[in-house]
């Protein structure tokens, strides 16, 4: 075996995941798992190029026959994993289905995640971290996220959501209410693993407000190229940040060897709290259960 630390990201061809996986590649070997196999060679030559080493795992996170197929390579490539990021996550205006009929934002930024980890942590050496990027707009009472048009999680069970079917009263704004929700799931699946693993060390991030991340991919390119002009304008402001300040942050996090796991961090890499509904450990552990039950026989 390998024994020179390898760190696992998801999602690292663009943004926030790009910026991360690179600063990753200053600690080890880096697994690039993404679905386009063109962007994940693209990243893996610009690694090689500042002589490290980066290996590519195709894996589509809305399809969770894909996800734990990629789980399997993974742990056949007999390396010594230090870490696990899960990044990849998708932030649609409007609602969509995936082959299997689940939501997609659902399935991408929750059901995907969680059946990926799933699959990798028998294989995990004791100590490794697992770590979830969720975001703080799941708190229907944080202000940014309220003045932005969220309202919160809206989670009914994980078979609604991944029906498409979220609390009422939530957001006005297409794809919000899925959003939320969805990455509510990474932060209680963070909080109750963490339990029930102590073994491993599993943390959240909230990476702060990115303007430039690329999340939102179906916003127009005249919106997008807007966000990467104002993200750096933005960034002094309380929340902000930038993909580059981040991936900084967030590798600082995902290579910390201390013991600290159920953590839930800020964009300044500092401990927050998360909202009073996933802060309840039954819930965060009916959250779990109920993914678990969905996803049984798939």
């Amino acid at each position: 075996m390998n024994t020179s630390p390898a760190w696992v990201i998801t999602g690292p061809t663009s943004g926030i995941g790009l910026r991360t996986a690179l600063e990753l590649a200053k600690h080890g070997t880096v697994v690039l798992v993404g679905r386009d196999p063109k962007k994940l060679a693209e990243v893996q030559a610009e690694i090689r190029s500042i002589g490290s080493d980066a290996v590519t795992v195709i894996a589509d996170f809305s399809d969770v026959d894909s996800v734990r197929h990629a789980a399997a390579e993974i742990v056949a490539l007999d390396l010594s994993i230090g870490g696990v990021l899960n990044n990849a996550g998708i932030m649609p205006s409007t609602a969509s289905k995936t082959v299997a009929g689940f939501d997609l934002t659902f399935a991408t930024d929750h059901l995907g995640p969680f059946a990926f980890t799933e699959a990798l942590i028998p294989n995990l050496a004791d100590g490794t971290t697992v770590t979830f990027i969720v975001s703080a707009v799941e708190d229907a009472d944080r202000k940014i996220a309220h003045r932005a048009g969220y309202r919160g999680s809206r989670y009914i069970s994980a078979e609604a959501s991944a029906r498409g079917e979220w609390m009422p009263g939530g957001s006005t704004h297409g794809g919000y209410d899925a959003y939320a929700t969805s990455k509510q799931g990474g932060l209680a699946t963070v909080l109750s693993f963490a339990r029930e693993f102590p073994r491993l060390r599993f943390r959240a991030i909230e990476p702060g407000v990115n303007p430039g991340s690329n999340l939102s991919r179906d916003a127009s390119p005249a919106a997008q190229r807007l966000a990467k002009i104002l993200g750096p304008v933005l960034s002094p402001l309380p929340y902000f940040s930038t993909p580059k300040r981040a991936a900084r942050m967030i590798a600082g996090v995902v290579t910390d060897t201390s013991d600290a796991t159920g953590v839930y961090y800020n964009e300044n890499g500092r401990p927050m709290t998360a909202s009073a509904q996933v802060s309840d450990p039954a819930f965060q552990d009916r959250y779990v259960a109920e993914t678990r039950e969905l996803l049984a026989d798939r």
